[in-house]
């Protein structure tokens, strides 16, 4: 079991008939109490902050330990017992053990007459010696204190009357002339927990602040960066999506503009339509009964050089030579061209006559002789 020492200050102090001094200790109060992580076994911890509940420090079996262990002039370098209690025993502490708010308050008697005059002569620190255990975890206390260990098994071994140390009056036993400090003292300062401070930098400021203050800020800074992270994140989501959008958008407003293009004006669709009109009356000159509903300009030339000429004379034939063919037929008689039409097998092919009618219908399209 550890040992453990923790200071406090001589109070109500008197003498008695036999020259003893008589006098009442406020100790081992609740709460959290810092250590040096070195002195506990956590180095790599710069202060380990020790939970001390009042169900460990008011235990019945722990305020029992406190009755009649003996005072000490300085800490013995071991604990006190019966093999060497004649050697630093100067007094005892008495059987009254009493909870005071959050403390422990006990009566002293110092018996040692050397001992008497140094705290007459202003040695008035006591100096509590004693045992615990350590459970490391963490938790809040109730009223919200972080905490890294809970205490439990408090063990009084002695109280020691020991000199104001230097870093005050609550100075730790490590800090006296004792070469040889009895145990392990809490953090403390004129009778408050000492804030051992670190400098952090936050956003380019450098802040002062307690170790629990910098691990706090350096929480809050590690959960603003992730949040920042995770916003970032949603705003590249954010403008891939739009710069996608944007450019849907880009396409479908190039679409319309081509189909804007292409769509006819008033003016052309006039045109197209007397075109088509016209198209139709002349082919049903030469194929009145065909039906040329659905069908395209070139397949209405079609039916209509069919109608004078057989389906063999277009048959294979390009769209150029269709049109030309349907133009003579158009501009022929109607009988002429049937009569010149089927006249055409029974010449011999060097017909100098049906050369010429082949040239002319050829070379028509092409704005040649006719």
């Amino acid at each position: 079991m550890p040992k453990f020492v923790e200071d406090a200050q001589l109070s109500n102090t008197r003498l008695t008939r036999d020259g003893y001094l008589v006098a009442s200790v406020l100790c081992a109060r609740t709460g959290i109490q810092d250590y040096l992580g070195v002195e506990v076994g956590r180095p790599e911890l710069p202060v380990v902050h020790v939970y001390r509940p009042e169900s460990a420090v008011f235990a019945k079996d722990s305020l029992s330990t406190f009755i009649g262990k003996p005072t000490t002039n300085d800490h013995p370098p071991v604990a006190v017992t019966a093999d060497n209690w004649k050697q630093y025993a100067v007094g005892a502490i008495g059987e009254e053990v009493l909870r005071e708010g959050e403390y422990i308050r006990v009566p002293i008697t110092l018996m040692d007459a050397a001992t008497i005059k140094a705290v007459q002569d202003g040695k008035r620190e006591i100096s509590m010696g004693y045992e615990m255990d350590l459970t490391w975890e963490s938790g809040q206390t109730p009223d919200g204190h972080a905490y890294d260990a809970v205490m439990s098994n408090l063990r009084m071994n002695h109280l020691a009357i020991v000199d104001r140390g230097r870093a005050g009056s609550r100075a730790r036993i490590g800090d006296s002339d004792n070469p040889k400090p009895w145990g392990v003292a809490p953090l403390v300062t004129d009778g408050k927990p000492s804030m051992t401070t670190r400098k952090i930098v936050i956003d380019g400021y450098t802040i002062e602040t307690t170790d629990q203050g910098a691990e706090a800020l350096q929480k809050l800074q590690t959960q603003n960066q992730t949040l920042a992270d995770a916003a970032k994140t949603v705003q590249s989501a954010h403008d891939a999506a739009i710069a996608a959008k944007d450019k849907e958008l880009a396409a479908k407003d190039a679409e319309i503009d081509a189909l804007k293009k292409a769509a006819l004006t008033d003016a052309q669709l006039d045109a197209k339509v007397q075109a088509r009109a016209s198209l139709i009356s002349k082919a049903q000159k030469l194929a009145k009964d065909a039906d040329f509903a659905g069908k395209s300009d070139i397949e209405i030339m079609t039916v209509a050089v069919t109608a004078v000429r057989g389906a063999d004379a277009v048959a294979g034939k390009s769209p150029a030579y269709i049109e030309a063919a349907f133009d003579l037929a158009i501009d022929a008689q109607p009988d002429q061209f049937r009569k010149d039409m089927q006249g055409r097998d029974k010449q011999s092919a060097n017909d100098n006559g049906q050369a010429s009618y082949e040239k002319r219908l050829n070379d028509a399209w092409k704005g040649g002789a006719k």
